[in-house]
């Protein structure tokens, strides 16, 4: 058995982050001590490392939560899939070493961008989700995105997210009412915008969100750069208050 700080260590993943994949169901730990530690077993180890590759591509955690859950899910599958992409990864920074040395030695005299080219890894990670991206929510935001063109997704995107800079100026306001209401209407405004332009978003779906928001990964980060700092914590808070 491994403590929460122990694994957390060999796998390079923060105890937040463990703690909330608790939470929400993802990586449940072996067994817990008497003062409420989290123990993890060899079964949990091998589970985690099928979660870490799901988020390398680039999969939401509903998505892996129902991806490794299946009865059908294949590991074998899984495990190919991960050398496929680290070698692809590989080779991309190999070329990007060689490149670099390539500019030290003789200076940038020949304008090549060629060893900046993504293009591999992104088709293999696309072609990775097209065959475990069934999920309901997966295939909508699939459908819709494909219609869209890169402007539409960073116009898109950008609308998102003001609504955490309006979360944002919501949380300063000092009258409670006044913030409650206002917060009230950004949850709805979150969960139809989600609605609209990626999947149907229900009560159960953005509740889980508004977790992922708080949980100190990038998405944390990325809200409160919008809204100021705790806006992502402020946003879970108001989630949880407007759809229990």
């Amino acid at each position: 058995m491994m403590t929460v700080n122990e694994v957390s260590k060999l796998a390079g993943v923060s105890i937040r982050t463990l703690q909330y994949y608790d939470k929400i169901g993802l990586l449940k730990p072996a067994e817990y001590t008497e003062s409420g530690y989290r123990l993890y077993d060899d079964t949990d180890l091998e589970r985690l490392q099928q979660i870490l590759l799901f988020r390398e591509l680039e999969f939401p955690l509903k998505d892996i939560k129902d991806i490794i859950n299946r009865s059908d899910f294949d590991k074998k599958k899984a495990l190919d899939q991960q050398i496929e992409l680290l070698t692809l990864k590989k080779e991309h920074l190999e070329n990007l070493i060689s490149f670099a040395r390539e500019l030290k030695k003789k200076g940038a005299k020949k304008m090549d961008f060629s060893a900046f080219d993504n293009s591999k890894i992104d088709e293999y990670t696309k072609k990775a989700k097209e065959q475990w991206g069934d999920t309901t929510e997966y295939k909508e935001y699939e459908k819709k995105s494909a219609k869209r063109s890169k402007e539409d997704e960073k116009k898109i995107m950008a609308d998102f997210m003001n609504i955490f800079v309006e979360f944002g100026e919501c949380r300063k306001i000092s009258d409670k009412k006044a913030q409650d209401k206002e917060s009230k209407r950004l949850v709805l405004a979150l969960k139809e915008y989600i609605t609209t332009h990626f999947y149907k978003c229900t009560d159960e779906i953005l509740l889980g969100l508004g977790e992922m928001y708080a949980s100190g990964n990038e998405f944390t980060d990325n809200i409160d750069k919008a809204g100021g700092e705790g806006t992502a914590v402020f946003v879970r808070d108001a989630i949880k208050k407007n759809c229990k």
